[in-house]
């Protein structure tokens, strides 16, 4: 662990870190949450904490995982009421209330808890714990987390904002955010050659803007692949399936070893949000593999991105996209790796949230 500050902070700290409900930790990720969760945890351990990882079933077992109680013992009679919520938000509900209870009583002599999960009770529930709590804005405001923060103007979370981005769209509610930006292991995801057909990748879904990369690269004539996980069938189906051919593969849904060896062989990383992405690990992804990034200016990259490592179009402007395309693949992959290394590692990330750590449980 390196140097702290105050010999009597120096101490390894034990964090329970709340992760995903919805999704399991483990590879290939869901999303970029669960990538963030994963590193987040193994870092901190290498560097001397005792982490305790509370997430969804079917996690990564090198996590040591301890597994949300996803199945609430809801009797038949109270399943018949007409109010009954959807299945999924009484899971996740039950999960987190029981998880919330459990810290209260603190057995386990955690020093603090991060909440890593967007959902609003482990904000709403922090005053009934002993100890700090730390919170990631991963998201823009939405109503279950935000109603949680303003029910408790003087709630005892410190916020964590994964951009300048994100934390400007919480200033209203959550004034004092620290902006931590989101890290990818520079020592896993290495340069490759490049020169190849660009890629996309993520979760095919509408809001990541699978179809303008796809018409982009092909108004481009360079052809793409995509990679990712196909949450919503119907979508693939009817939208993206249809594009599909002539030069545009969906390769699967890899896990990092086989990003890593795609993303470093492709020419340009195609990044194509229909909103406003707060970070968008898949371009710090991208840079730490050599790849310059072509993609719109919206949300967090523009402030991840600069001229020496990628090329925005307007939000929406599939031909300025195209262009991009081309012009990123003219731009030097060693400046697109050493915008990873400053701007977006690891290291920089954990170092961010072990200093907040240390201001608080100190």
């Amino acid at each position: 662990m390196r140097a702290l500050p105050d010999a009597t902070v120096s101490r390894p700290l034990r964090i329970a870190v709340v992760a995903s409900a919805r999704y399991p930790i483990r590879q290939p990720f869901p999303g970029g949450l669960e990538a963030h969760t994963w590193q987040l945890a193994h870092q901190l351990r290498g560097r001397g904490h005792r982490v305790q990882v509370f997430a969804g079933p079917g996690s990564d077992v090198g996590l040591g995982v301890r597994e949300l109680p996803i199945r609430p013992p809801i009797s038949d009679r109270a399943r018949r009421d007409v109010s009954m919520p959807p299945e999924s938000f009484l899971s996740e509900h039950h999960a987190y209330l029981t998880l919330m209870l459990e810290l209260a009583d603190n057995t386990e002599g955690y020093d603090l808890v991060h909440n890593n999960s967007l959902h609003y009770l482990p904000v709403a529930m922090a005053p009934s714990l002993p100890m700090p709590v730390v919170t990631t804005l991963h998201t823009p405001p939405t109503p279950w987390l935000e109603s949680a923060v303003r029910a408790r103007p003087s709630c005892p979370v410190q916020f964590a904002a994964v951009s300048r981005f994100t934390a400007a769209q919480w200033s209203e509610s959550v004034p004092g955010a620290r902006v931590v930006h989101n890290g990818v292991d520079t020592a896993f995801w290495m340069p490759g050659p490049g020169g190849g057909v660009p890629v996309w990748s993520g979760r095919i879904v509408a809001e990541k803007g699978p179809e303008d990369a796809i018409l982009a690269a092909r108004r481009a004539g360079t052809g793409l692949r995509l990679a990712g996980p196909i949450p919503d069938a119907d979508y693939f189906r009817e939208r993206v399936e249809p594009l599909l051919g002539d030069g545009v593969d969906h390769v699967g849904h890899l896990d990092h070893g086989e990003l890593v060896e795609l993303v470093g062989s492709a020419a340009v990383a195609v990044v194509s949000p229909c909103w406003d992405e707060p970070y968008g690990l898949v371009v710090a992804e991208a840079l730490a593999c050599g790849t310059p990034v072509a993609g719109y200016a919206r949300g967090a990259l523009p402030e991840l991105l600069d001229s020496r490592c990628g090329v925005l179009a307007a939000p929406g402007d599939i031909d300025g996209l195209a262009v991009a395309i081309t012009a990123a693949a003219r731009l030097d992959r060693g400046e697109a790796r050493r915008r990873a290394e400053r701007v977006c590692s690891i290291e920089a990330m954990v170092d961010g949230y072990e200093d907040l750590y240390l201001d608080l449980a100190v």
